[in-house]
């Protein structure tokens, strides 16, 4: 595949423009070169244009997506909830919106996946290799079920459909780490959105998944798919390393909530419906 290119005068439909990662994205991006359009289930404050809709009211996706030439596709409950929160929101809601890009003739996906879709998978050991991308799916939670679920459809719909996407298996993506394990996992945002350019930018990716995380030191998974379509992180954790180490200590792997990728979704009990 080629290296990422300019953005130019791009058009991409922002889904979960409103949650945590997408409002950090909607000042980031627009640098790159795109004009960013706003969908969330909730009102965006100071943002009239935005597209109130849930994902699953395929009629108004429709609307949303036409015209477009690429979806970053952040929405959805990113914690883990009760199945039937989960299939609607996660599972149904990401059906709906590659149908609607296939049925609106959008050809570029970018899909927020999950390191908790690979999540039960052991913490790599002192000298062990990173976490390689093709590491079998692991979920965690429904959470990550319904993440291995997206990468899946993903695949078909570039399978059946010539509908191209990168599915980013994002670590933690906040203005800076707030726990020992997200030294290893932690994305800044502006490395988030380096990441997102290149995926949505980059010709010729099929379908690609790509792990998402900064130039971590303590960093436990290979970067190589993702670098291959351009991306260069500039940020590392490690600053932030002292402070969380003096009040957590060093990871523990042989604590349960620590010796799996998944930190503490692999402990948590699984949430049923009341």
């Amino acid at each position: 595949m080629a290296a990422a290119q300019s953005a130019g005068s791009r058009t991409v439909l922002l889904t979960g423009a409103a949650g945590g990662v997408g409002t950090l994205m909607r000042d980031l991006l627009p640098p790159y070169g795109y004009a960013l359009r706003l969908l969330d289930m909730r009102p965006i404050p100071g943002e009239p244009d935005a597209v109130t809709a849930d994902l699953g009211d395929i009629d108004t996706l429709r609307e949303a997506v036409r015209g477009t030439d690429a979806v970053l596709h952040l929405a959805g409950i990113s914690l883990e909830s009760g199945f039937e929160q989960i299939l609607r929101s996660n599972i149904e809601g990401t059906y709906h919106l590659y149908e609607a890009a296939r049925l609106e003739g959008v050809r570029r996906v970018v899909f927020a996946s999950s390191n908790h879709a690979v999540g039960m998978t052991p913490w790599p050991g002192p000298g062990e290799p990173r976490v390689p991308i093709d590491t079998p799916h692991r979920p965690d939670t429904f959470y990550g079920l319904s993440k291995c679920f997206g990468e899946d459809l993903a695949q078909f719909y570039w399978d059946k459909h010539g509908i191209e996407t990168v599915s980013v298996r994002i670590g933690s993506c906040f203005p800076k780490p707030t726990s020992v394990r997200m030294l290893s996992v932690w994305l800044s945002p502006q490395d988030g959105a380096r990441l997102f350019h290149a995926a949505l930018s980059t010709p010729d990716v099929g379908h690609t998944v790509v792990h998402g995380s900064s130039a971590n030191t303590r960093s436990v998974w290979d970067l190589s798919s993702a670098k291959a379509l351009g991306y260069t992180p500039l940020d590392d954790s490690e600053p932030f390393a002292a402070e969380l180490i003096a009040a957590e200590g060093e990871l523990d792997t042989t604590r349960p909530e620590q010796a799996r990728l998944g930190g503490h979704f692999v402990t948590d009990p699984p949430i049923w419906p009341h």
